[in-house]
C-alpha cells in the first residue's frame, strides 16, 4: 500500500515536471523579443532573466550593459551569428528597452533572414525613439525595397523611396544612399529622377552604382 503510495507520488511529480517543462518554450530566447508578446515566458524563464539583471547591475548600469549586448549583438551579426545576435539584442532589451539601436539591429537581424515584413516593425520602433539615424532610414529603406521586388506593389517602393530621401537628408553626402535612390527610381517608366540621381551619386563617387542599374538608365 505503501509502496503504491510512494510510486503514484513519483509519477505525479514526473507528470508535473514534464509538464512545467513543456510550458517553457524552447529557443525564445532566438526570438526577436522573445516572441515579441506573441509567447509566454515561463518562470524558470523570468527568473533566469531577472538573476542575469541582477547580475549585470553589481557590475555596471543598466544602460551602460544594454549598450556592451548591442556591440556584441552587432559583432555576431557581421559574423553571420544570427540566432547569438538575435540573444544579445534581446539581452540588451531587458536592460533597456528605450535603447533605439537595439530595434534597429534587430530589424537588420531579420532582414538578413529575408523576413523583410517582419523588420518593419523594428526599424520603425527605432526610429520612433530616434528619428535623427539616418542607418535606420536606410536599411527600412531595403527591406521595403525587397517588399516591393517580391509583391511588384509601388506602394512599398514608393515607402522605399521615403525612407532612403529621408536618410538623405540626415546624411547629404552619403554616395551609397543616393545609389539606393538611384535604383529605386529605375522601376519607374520614366528615367528622369533616376538619371538626376545618378550624376549626383557619380560626383560623389562614381564607382559605387551597379553597372546593371547604370545600364538600365542609359541602354
Amino acid at each position: 500500500m505503501k509502496l503504491n503510495l510512494i510510486l503514484s507520488c513519483a509519477i505525479l511529480l514526473l507528470i508535473s515536471g514534464c509538464v512545467q517543462s513543456q510550458d517553457c518554450v524552447d529557443g525564445i530566447n532566438k526570438m526577436p523579443l522573445y516572441g515579441n508578446g506573441k509567447v509566454k515566458k515561463c518562470p524558470e524563464q523570468l527568473k533566469v532573466d531577472q538573476e542575469f539583471i541582477a547580475t549585470e547591475e553589481k557590475i555596471t548600469t543598466r544602460k551602460a550593459a544594454a549598450a556592451h549586448m548591442i556591440m556584441r549583438g552587432w559583432e555576431f551579426f557581421h559574423k553571420n551569428q544570427l540566432d547569438t545576435s538575435i540573444m544579445r539584442f534581446n539581452q540588451a532589451w531587458l536592460l533597456d528597452s528605450l535603447n533605439a539601436e537595439l530595434y534597429w539591429g534587430l530589424g537588420d537581424v531579420l532582414g538578413k533572414q529575408q523576413k523583410f515584413k517582419e523588420s518593419i516593425p523594428f526599424f520603425e520602433k527605432s526610429l520612433k525613439l530616434n528619428a535623427k539615424e539616418p542607418k535606420v532610414w536606410a536599411d527600412e529603406s531595403i527591406s521595403y525595397g525587397n517588399i516591393f521586388f517580391q509583391s511588384r506593389d509601388i506602394n512599398y517602393l514608393n515607402l522605399a523611396i521615403y525612407s532612403i530621401k529621408t536618410a538623405i537628408s540626415l546624411s547629404p553626402n552619403n554616395a551609397q544612399y543616393y545609389s539606393q535612390l538611384t535604383s529605386a527610381y529605375t522601376y519607374f517608366m520614366q528615367k528622369d529622377s533616376a538619371r538626376k540621381y545618378l550624376e549626383i551619386t557619380d560626383k560623389l563617387d562614381p564607382n559605387i552604382v551597379n553597372p546593371g542599374v547604370r545600364k538600365l538608365i542609359n541602354p
